[in-house]
């Protein structure tokens, strides 16, 4: 369904936070150069950040204005926005702007979704009734056909690293037990599948993240290397997935290691965040594999802390939207 050199689509995400500060730097900074993309959100709020706005009618339009104006697909909040203080009242609206979104990529006007930060108090007390951006689009995107391995999975990116995981936002103490050798080999399918679709990958190479210190040291510090993961392991490769057993996560990051393989799948959230982080604190990117849609985010939250106050850094959601664009291109071809 992706549409070969559509414009990208970018969410404004909470309006209180810093979405319309990062969208506005990253045109900024892409106005020239690109990717196109144009903001499905509020145009008065994005007025507020001292850019040049201009309201289009379709996503079609936002080629001929992206030299010199923002495009944005004006669909205005419900209450006033303080920068720092989201307000309920606009959770819908924010739901409303990533459903549209999602048409759009879906019917093939737009290449790709980009998500910036939502807040998760204020769209439950609303009563959104997803985890997420990532679970939200995954349900919005069930009934489309897709010829790929079905996610979610999701991958955070930075430099030469891609980190993949199994379980996202679990417990620490609950880990082992929401672990599954099914799980394992259905997030490895999807990264193997997606490496080829959407990164232009032949052969992809996989690492594996064992769950214990030193891969559980032959049972000594754990048993789910070789009750589960290796097993998992085992049944990849038979089904042609090019994967190691499951390594050491102390010595599967440093330059040498990322060389030997093209993503690693990580088991927990910490395990892939931490190298991600160290590796681009600032560039990081979040790209939710296995749909039928291409969708990327900046790997950060709402900074309500700092929205208002110019101190937002527009490096993570640029370097989403340049993602999104290799990964569309990909997909295309």
């Amino acid at each position: 369904m992706t549409a070969a050199g559509a414009p990208l689509v970018l969410t404004l995400g909470d309006p209180a936070g810093v979405g319309p500060e990062i969208a506005v730097a990253a045109w900024r900074a892409l106005s020239v150069s690109g990717p196109v993309f144009a903001v499905v959100g509020d145009a008065e709020v994005l007025r507020t950040q001292g850019a040049p706005v201009r309201e289009i009618m379709a996503v079609s339009d936002a080629p001929a204005v992206f030299g010199h104006a923002l495009p944005v697909i004006h669909r205005p909040v419900r209450a006033p926005v303080t920068p720092g203080a989201p307000n309920p009242a606009n959770a819908a609206p924010v739901a409303d702007w990533i459903e549209e979104a999602v048409s759009l990529a879906l019917s093939g006007q737009a290449s790709g979704v980009v998500t910036c930060p939502i807040a998760k108090a204020p769209m439950y007390a609303s009563g959104f009734r997803f985890p997420g951006h990532t679970e939200f689009i995954a349900e919005l995107t069930a009934d489309a056909p897709f010829a790929g391995v079905r996610g979610p999975v999701m991958m955070l990116t930075a430099r030469d690293l891609r980190a993949c995981l199994v379980t996202i936002h679990v417990a620490l103490d609950q880990v082992a037990q929401t672990l599954s050798a099914d799980r394992v080999i259905r997030t490895a399918q999807v990264v193997d599948d997606a490496l080829r679709r959407d990164f232009a990958i032949a052969r992809p190479r996989l690492a594996l993240a064992a769950l214990n210190p030193h891969a559980g040291e032959d049972g000594a510090l754990g048993m789910q290397e070789i009750e589960m993961l290796r097993p998992a392991a085992r049944r990849l490769r038979d089904m042609g997935v090019d994967i190691t057993d499951p390594r050491p996560a102390d010595t599967l990051f440093h330059d040498e290691a990322r060389r030997g393989y093209d993503a690693v799948v990580c088991l927990y959230h910490d395990q892939a965040l931490i190298p991600v982080k160290t590796l681009d604190f600032w560039g990081g990117v979040n790209a939710t594999l296995g749909l039928p849609i291409i969708r990327t985010s900046p790997d950060h939250g709402t900074g309500f802390d700092i929205a208002g106050q110019g101190q937002a850094r527009p490096d993570s959601l640029i370097a989403a939207l340049r993602l999104a664009a290799e990964m569309a291109a990909s997909r295309a071809h």
